[in-house]
């Protein structure tokens, strides 16, 4: 007979065990962190600026004076003075004499001529030249980075950069976990079964003998004996 009641002990544990394990295992999605979408109300949004340089390249025409020398060595009046020399030495003696004298006179003459037509000097001309100059120029502009933004969300500021204006109110993610100092137990106790401290007491008489504890059904199918 009190085999037959062990068979049936340890079927009830083993059949209240497996919903007891369901349980747990469809609790364990619940303790894991849950992350939603929310919205918070903006208090502030300030532009923020940035200057940056774009150098460019600029070029235009510009006049610039060169001078240059305007004549040149004339040998016109080495000619006519050779000429001039040698007919007035051929006027000069006779025979070969004259012929000494012409050759005298045309070599002087020339000399003569070359200095009179070249005594001015050289004439310099200064003009205006155009001439384009390029030059290296700073463009300097003020750019929008983005916008320092304040909200408020369940009580607490906070500040965030977007990079264009949020309007009035600002997505924001919300995560929710436990804390880590938090430790969740689930436990389970089968109808039916008393621990030890729970029956300390309970009927308000203490036990006398076996029968009385085998009243109180606490027998221990395993160790098959009473406690």
């Amino acid at each position: 007979m009190r085999k037959f009641k062990l068979n049936v002990v340890s079927s009830t544990r083993l059949a209240m065990a497996v919903p007891a394990l369901i349980a747990a295992v469809f609790a364990t999605p619940a303790l894991a962190s849950d992350q939603y979408v929310d919205t918070a109300r903006v208090i502030s949004v300030t532009p923020q600026t940035e200057r940056i340089n774009t150098p460019q390249q600029e070029c235009r025409t510009e006049y610039q004076q060169q001078s240059y020398s305007q004549g040149n060595r004339s040998m016109t009046g080495a000619i006519i003075g050779g000429i001039a020399g040698g007919l007035l030495g051929n006027t000069v003696g006779r025979g070969s004499g004259r012929i000494a004298a012409a050759a005298v006179g045309a070599g002087v003459g020339a000399i003569a001529g070359d200095r009179i037509a070249n005594s001015r000097p050289n004439e310099v001309v200064t003009r205006n030249v155009p001439v384009d100059v390029c030059y290296q120029v700073d463009r300097w502009q003020t750019v929008n980075t983005g916008y320092f933004v304040t909200y408020e969300y369940n009580g607490r500021t906070y500040n965030t950069v977007t990079a264009e204006h949020p309007g009035r109110y600002v997505d924001v993610n919300v995560m929710v976990a436990p804390n880590r100092y938090t430790t969740s137990q689930v436990s389970y106790i089968e109808p039916g079964y008393r621990r030890d401290d729970q029956w300390r007491g309970h009927r308000g008489h203490k036990k006398q003998d076996w029968k009385d504890q085998e009243r109180d059904g606490r027998y221990d199918g395993d160790n098959r004996r009473y406690y």
